[in-house]
């Protein structure tokens, strides 16, 4: 596997390098990322709300256990040839060593990257690590991965609009400015959707910038992103949740109306069986 994550760990590396941006959906089981390899996306992160949803759990912090997360991120890392950065909530732990464990179990799953939080409801009120707790926990991170024997990408989450931080423009900078400093490869502000507002991030970090979009209320596209100096755009569990959107329209229309009409939209038996056992012939390394 090291030969396998060494090419793919050089790949995203490269990717955050390179000109322009680039578009990593987040898959929540082997099926959704089969998809999102066949669309053409050169790498995909896992989502942890679609893979609670999906085993019947809300999206709440110790609902999804670490190790179930990194079951279905090893089934992901398994489905694709594309690279794999996993969503590792808060590093499932306060603390620094806590973090760095998690950076070596995500590894040992074939990924090659993960995102930190620095966020937990169990945390002090408020839920945000202070910031000095929060720049230790990511050189953590940023130390269990320069101890791999392939490149690992470090993407650092400042949860300021998510936690309601009264000033989170402000401290999410000052924040990402922190984690940057401390080796973090990606910095991601989720909850930012203003234009203007991601220019002044993207100017003021001077770093690779990841973006979510897919929630309400964000109608910028890809171009305009990249134009804002964007380098990543995610879409975290919103493909997820759209999927569970689906089923829940069709239950009402069979339970209200009797009817079945969401079956048009529907993929062919022949077409899906035929689609899975292509992939299956190339998802070996």
């Amino acid at each position: 596997m090291s030969e396998v994550q060494k090419r793919k760990g050089t790949t995203f590396k490269d990717l955050h390098a390179a000109d322009g941006i680039f578009v990593m959906p987040n898959a929540w089981n082997a099926g959704s990322a089969h998809m999102l390899e066949a669309a053409g996306f050169q790498a995909v992160g896992t989502t942890s709300a679609g893979i609670a949803f999906c085993l019947g759990l809300p999206d709440y912090e110790g609902a999804l256990t670490r190790e179930a997360a990194l079951d279905e991120t090893c089934r992901i890392v398994c489905a694709v040839r594309i690279p794999v950065s996993a969503d590792a909530e808060n590093g499932y732990g306060h603390t620094p060593e806590e973090v760095a464990e998690t950076i070596l179990r995500v590894a040992d799953t074939g990924a090659i990257g993960a995102s930190i939080e620095d966020y937990s409801v169990s945390f002090a009120a408020g839920g945000l690590y202070d910031r000095l707790l929060s720049v230790e926990r990511i050189e953590a991170a940023v130390a269990a991965a320069a101890s791999l024997s392939f490149p690992f990408t470090v993407t650092a989450r400042a949860e300021c609009y998510l936690s309601g931080h009264p000033n989170p423009f402000e401290e999410s900078v000052a924040r990402a400015v922190s984690y940057r400093d401390a080796g973090a490869d990606c910095l991601y502000v989720p909850g930012i959707t203003d234009a203007e507002a991601i220019s002044r991030l993207v100017n003021e970090v001077e770093a690779p910038v990841n973006v979510v979009m897919g929630l309400a209320g964000s109608p910028l596209s890809v171009t305009q992103l990249e134009d804002l100096g964007v380098k990543r755009v995610s879409i975290g569990g919103s493909l997820a949740r759209a999927t569970f959107g689906v089923i829940q329209r069709a239950a009402e229309e069979i339970r209200d109306r009797g009817t079945f009409s969401f079956s048009d939209g529907q993929v062919p038996d022949a077409e899906l069986c035929r689609f899975f056992a292509s992939r299956q012939e190339l998802s070996t390394p």
